[in-house]
């Protein structure tokens, strides 16, 4: 599996090595408030249920979206429409744009600890949905803050 990344596109991996593009930072699994107005999603630091604290492992992954209808189920054929609704640090969305993987990604580093350790990770820094009312959720947008390896 050495470098599959850099020799074949998304729509040619296998479904192992698909999977194993996902870092584990839990950004995706956050919700996301849109603007009715314009269609501008904005991110909070409001984590789905599902979502395990520390680890950033979903509860029901492999059904996931019977668990949570509106789960990010990503495909290479789903990827363009989702696009948006990932963070830029999101090795799918980095690959889809031409981009390489950045320096902590675990593919790169052999280390899974290296999203927490750069500090992408959102292992207990978010807030799980059951706790926040929905009238709350504007208060809870967050930005992320550009890290080299995002950009």
């Amino acid at each position: 599996m050495a470098d599959f990344w850099r020799d074949k596109t998304l729509a040619q991996m296998s479904p192992e090595e698909w999977e194993s593009l996902c870092d584990r930072c839990g950004r995706c699994c956050l919700l996301k408030l849109e603007d009715e107005d314009n269609g501008d999603l904005y991110f909070t630091n409001i984590a789905c249920r599902q979502l395990q604290q520390p680890g950033c492992q979903c509860r029901h992954y492999a059904t996931r979206t019977r668990a949570v209808p509106e789960c990010l189920e990503l495909t290479p054929d789903s990827l363009p429409e989702l696009i948006d609704h990932l963070p830029s640090s999101c090795a799918y969305k980095r690959l889809y744009q031409g981009l390489s993987l950045p320096a902590w990604h675990p593919l790169i580093t052999g280390d899974p600890d290296s999203v927490a350790q750069a500090g992408i990770s959102v292992s207990e820094k978010v807030v799980s949905e059951d706790y926040i009312h929905p009238e709350q959720y504007p208060e809870h947008i967050i930005q992320w803050y550009e890290r080299e390896g995002e950009e």
